[in-house]
């Protein structure tokens, strides 16, 4: 029996009904030791090498916006899932779904963007797949990677592994991907130049593991910075408490999210992680990031909690408190 009559459209917004997905059919059905923790990438042994292997499918519409396009976060995407695990990227592959008639010049242009993500993460696409389907199945172009990196002796990141009184530390603003996404495909003329943060963190992450006390990192896409703080709560089994004074939002995303009715916490990124470190490690990692280019606007947000109830708590900035909830229903549907 089913657990639910049909697939809607919030199965895939990495939120509440996605987890369910997960967990009711294909853990169900595909449970082993690597799959169970249900991170951003698997951990696998192989000779005694330990592996991080990931896979992911884009089928973001428009498939390009401002700083960016579906090419680049979806070697950002994968390459990032590798990281966050500790691992160093190795190599991706690369599988499309095109549809009959997609533009020649536009997928040459997906496909060089590809390459300059892929160069800049200094990893290589080795392999793929080309499917074409007819006319009005597959709403232009689909693109799915994989990827597999090779993680440290003695390293090992696990959301299991955080504790009470560890902080939060996010590598910068949020939800600048979901607003330029929706900008450019609803055309809404939303002034102050936000642009998608897509980018590869493996540098960033690298500079920032150098230093002592990392438990675990988190790469925030679908269902925001509130929805991976669940995650991690649940996996760990404490709570979190977030400073919303000190979670960092441009002023033109925040705006944004306001006349859209969104709340940042919840919105897509693609080039953010969160990190949970030990706290007399945190000003030292948060140092090491803002030296990055990609972390420059990192910050401590919070820090973890011990409750009889494991859940995410927000101080707001008008002095009071509520509960984040993991994402309900989809905000922004093919975000990413």
């Amino acid at each position: 029996m089913a657990p639910f009559n049909k697939v809607v459209l919030a199965h895939g917004s990495g939120g509440r009904l996605s987890r369910e997905l997960v967990e009711s059919v294909f853990l169900k059905s595909f449970s082993n030791p690597s799959l169970r923790p249900l991170e951003d990438a698997a951990e696998i042994k192989v000779g005694g090498v330990t592996l991080a292997f990931t896979t992911d499918s884009y089928v973001v519409t428009p498939v390009e916006f401002p700083g960016g396009d579906i090419g680049r976060v979806a070697v950002c995407g994968t390459v990032n899932d590798l990281a966050v695990k500790g691992a160093r990227p190795a190599a991706l592959s690369a599988g499309f779904i095109l549809e009959e008639g997609f533009p020649g010049a536009l997928l040459c242009r997906i496909t060089a963007s590809m390459r300059r993500a892929a160069d800049e993460a200094g990893v290589s696409i080795v392999t793929g797949d080309t499917k074409v389907v007819e006319k009005g199945k597959a709403d232009g172009i689909f693109i799915n990677t994989a990827g597999v990196g090779l993680i440290p002796k003695g390293r090992r990141l696990t959301s299991a592994a955080v504790r009470p009184g560890d902080i939060i530390i996010v590598s910068g603003n949020l939800a600048d991907h979901g607003v330029a996404v929706m900008n450019a495909r609803d055309r809404l003329g939303l002034e102050g130049g936000v642009r998608s943060d897509a980018a590869p963190l493996n540098g960033l992450i690298e500079a920032a593991l150098r230093v002592p006390g990392i438990r675990a990192m988190r790469d925030i896409t679908r269902g925001g910075l509130a929805t991976v703080l669940n995650e991690v709560s649940g996996a760990c089994g404490f709570g979190a408490e977030l400073d919303e004074n000190s979670v960092p939002v441009s002023p033109a995303a925040k705006s944004a999210c306001a006349l859209l009715g969104l709340d940042p916490l919840y919105v897509a990124n693609e080039g953010k992680i969160a990190v949970f470190a030990a706290p007399e490690a945190a000003l030292g990692i948060l140092k090491a990031m803002r030296a990055h280019g990609y972390g420059r606007k990192a910050a401590i947000v919070g820090r973890m909690v011990k409750e009889k109830i494991p859940r995410v708590r927000l101080n707001t900035a008008i002095g009071g408190s509520r509960i984040l909830l993991m994402l309900e229903g989809e905000q922004l549907p093919r975000i990413c």
